[in-house]
């Protein structure tokens, strides 16, 4: 029987985001959400099940906080009552990009430890499954375990709210730049900034539904237009929710940044932003336009850049 995996898991960049949760331990969202894997992305992460004092857990080489430690532990213990077992596990996970900064990295690393645990405890669970349990360890790990470009169902309950790919990682081929503004760890993490309710988050609640309309549309016709303006209106949307419980993410790098993607477009440079919770700017663009985006950073900022990526899945070459 095989103890021992390793699985590779992309981040993911939402269009259309989901802020605020109607079941908090759940992790079941008030909106339904749209995003694509960041395929030049990712984290590893290896579990091993066995003879061990305690649950270890590593992270990018040095043992887990205190507080990432229990939140793993608390998923381990997810899988262990599935596979009714109480064996420990000794994880080691690394990301080859900057953790808690706004690019997604417990999605990557929760859907990755998901894909591991069930792999190296022989459970058979097909993929709504493993999004649902990818879920309840991090809300937006759920949409990086389908390929490509995916949408997170809000749900009613734990058995539907779960994420399906929308269009596989070659149909669309757009580019995701990410300018890196700061890659230190925010001080507010997205869960807690969630908690923080006002009177504009259910203003962006009516609206969303146009939002998932015509971002949806845009990736299934291919159309950068449809797709960019709504991700854009999503996330200004957004960002105003939480600068009105005052969570400001931004930096004043962040704001010159967006400007000048507005000045491209109006110079007939195609491009649009958005940003998660954090600083740094995720500009979208088609392969053409590419190059000349990253001229116009890349003297002052480094920039991430990545296609479209695949599902979260086992792979043989483990840390350990």
């Amino acid at each position: 029987m095989k103890f021992k995996s390793t699985a590779i898991a992309h981040p993911n960049i939402a269009y259309v985001k989901y802020w605020g949760k109607k079941d908090e331990e759940l992790r079941i969202p008030l909106n339904n959400s749209i995003s694509m894997n960041l395929g030049n992305l990712y984290t590893k992460t290896t579990v091993e099940f066995g003879d061990f004092g305690e649950d270890i857990v590593i992270i990018n080489k040095n043992a887990a906080e205190e507080k990432a430690k229990e939140r793993v532990v608390k998923h381990l213990n997810r899988f262990r009552n599935l596979a009714k077992t109480t064996l420990k596990a000794k994880i080691v996970s690394e990301n080859n990009f900057p953790m808690s900064c706004g690019i997604a990295s417990s999605a990557s690393g929760f859907a990755a430890l998901t894909i591991a645990c069930a792999s190296s405890l022989n459970l058979n669970l097909n993929e709504k499954e493993l999004s649902i349990m990818a879920r309840l360890g991090s809300g937006s790990a759920c949409r990086s375990v389908p390929d490509g470009f995916t949408e997170w169902s809000m749900g009613t309950c734990n058995d539907d709210s779960y994420a399906v790919s929308l269009a596989p990682t070659e149909h669309f081929e757009i580019y995701d730049l990410i300018v890196i503004i700061r890659d230190e760890r925010k001080e507010i993490s997205s869960t807690k900034g969630m908690q923080k309710f006002n009177p504009y988050f259910y203003a962006r609640l009516a609206e969303v539904q146009e939002n998932l309309n015509f971002v949806r549309k845009g990736i299934i016709e291919k159309n950068l237009k449809a797709l960019g303006t709504y991700t854009e209106k999503d996330c200004i949307s957004m960002h105003t929710v939480m600068m009105n419980s005052g969570l400001f993410y931004w930096e004043p790098e962040t704001l010159k940044i967006m400007k000048e993607v507005w000045n491209l477009r109006k110079n007939g440079i195609e491009c649009y932003f958005t940003i998660d919770a954090g600083p740094n700017v995720h500009i979208l663009c088609l392969p053409d336009n590419k190059e000349t985006i990253k001229e116009k950073f890349s003297d002052k900022f480094e920039i991430l850049e990545s296609k479209p990526g695949g599902k979260a899945r086992v792979t043989g070459e483990g840390l350990f």
